[in-house]
């Protein structure tokens, strides 16, 4: 069987919403059983008073307890659809996926359902004789305690789903898991296996194009695996696409550089590295981060939702990772220890991330002022932490966004208002202390 279709499906299970449920559930089953299936008799005497003496007094107990749970599991997660769909509507529909796989919603989900499976064991399974013993009495009173434990539970969980849909916690989870990603990019350019070449041309006479068997992200590849499968065939692995992208069935991806053309079996070992991921994953892409932030601003600056704030606060978020994204030349090269080429692939430039990331927010916002400052004031930002060909692209931007404002603000009182901020703050950018005149139209 092929391990590395069992690798991944193991990894979708664990990253999908069933996976922490999945355990929860079945340690409350293991004591649904254990309390129906075993006999203990030599509780302590201690213990005897919790024994039932009415008969049905323990069962009409476990029947309003389990009432009340399927009440509380009905009204917790209508409350779960109400906030994805006011966070799909305000924000952006992507973030559905993450809420959804919120670690402390699956632990609530698992708590819920534990619960309710563990009651129903004891309600199924009934005592032997007119009331249960002193066991069985106090599996129903554990029942009762896990109740309590899931009003406990209901309670953190209104404020965590509170708290998940705002604007503030949505963009630092963004902040903070494309950070990750860009701490695994810096990781990697401290290692000596891994370079940066601007170009690595491909050998047309002993090239091999590999196409995909499978669609869907692919958001990273297991590079160690690849290299020795490189090294013990002989090989160079050309990657032809960026990470992130999404590839169909039948694309070609890869270009394999050897004498002979690989087999079947070493194809299917180089396909088994890549790695497949459901939606957008940030922490291990970190343009997926820019791209949902970018989002996020630009369903801010729709006419329905018309919340320039939360634009604001993205282009902050946004400035910090790319000013981070500065200081890193990100490897596209796997190479051995005499700096032969094993694996090459495509790294998304600066330019380009420009591009993707600020070109939709100002052609949504280019209307309102505190947007185009803000983009001028990031612009004035990363100018201090670029090199020579990313100042150049940076400089683009600015002068872009300086013509946008002379052109749609003309009033006296918005030129001077301008004005009076196009040089201030810490830059190393070409700023004329004044509008220019007669900026030509988009």
């Amino acid at each position: 069987m092929n391990t590395s279709w069992m690798r991944e499906k193991f990894q979708q299970f664990r990253d999908s919403i069933t996976y922490l449920t999945s355990l929860i559930i079945t340690i409350y089953v293991v004591l649904g059983i254990a309390a129906v299936s075993l006999e203990v008799n030599s509780l302590p005497d201690f213990l005897h008073f919790i024994k039932f003496d009415q008969p049905g007094t323990a069962r009409s107990l476990l029947t309003t307890l389990m009432a009340g749970m399927i009440s509380l599991l009905v009204f917790s997660f209508s409350t779960v659809m109400s906030v994805l769909t006011q966070a799909g509507s305000n924000f952006s529909n992507k973030l559905v996926f993450v809420i959804m796989t919120d670690k402390r919603h699956q632990q609530v989900l698992g708590h819920y359902l534990g619960t309710i499976l563990y009651l129903l064991i004891l309600l199924l399974v009934p005592a032997i004789g007119n009331t249960p013993d002193t066991w069985r009495s106090l599996a129903v009173y554990l029942g009762a305690v896990m109740v309590i434990n899931s009003l406990a539970m209901f309670v953190l969980f209104i404020h965590g789903a509170s708290q998940s849909v705002q604007i503030h916690a949505i963009t630092q989870r963004l902040l903070v898991s494309t950070q990750q990603s860009l701490d695994k990019l810096r990781k990697r350019q401290e290692n000596d296996a891994y370079a940066y070449r601007v170009d690595h041309p491909i050998d047309p006479d002993i090239a091999h194009v590999i196409y995909s068997r499978d669609s869907g992200y692919i958001q990273s590849a297991n590079f160690d695996a690849l290299a020795e499968l490189a090294r013990r065939h002989d090989l160079t692995i050309h990657l032809g696409f960026s990470f992130g992208d999404f590839v169909v069935k039948r694309f070609p991806i890869m270009s394999v550089e050897s004498e002979t053309p690989p087999g079947d079996v070493l194809v299917d070992r180089i396909l088994g590295c890549l790695e497949y991921v459901e939606g957008e994953s940030t922490e291990d892409h970190y343009v997926n981060g820019l791209t949902q932030l970018m989002e996020v601003a630009i369903k801010g600056l729709s006419p329905g939702i018309n919340d320039p704030g939360t634009a604001r606060l993205c282009i902050h978020q946004v400035t910090e990772l790319l000013a981070q994204r500065l200081a890193l030349t990100p490897c596209n090269m796997r190479v051995d220890e005499q700096g032969r080429c094993l694996i090459c692939w495509q790294e998304e430039g600066f330019e380009s991330l420009m591009f993707r990331v600020f070109n939709p927010i100002l052609h949504y916002g280019e209307k309102d002022l505190s947007i185009c400052l803000s983009l001028l004031k990031a612009f004035k930002t990363l100018s201090n932490f670029a090199m020579a060909e990313d100042h150049r692209v940076i400089q683009a931007h600015t002068d872009r966004i300086i013509a946008l404002m002379a052109q749609c603000f003309t009033t006296p009182l918005e030129v001077s208002f301008i004005e009076d901020r196009l040089t201030r703050g810490m830059h190393r950018l070409r700023i004329a202390p004044h509008l220019p005149v007669g900026a030509p139209s988009n």
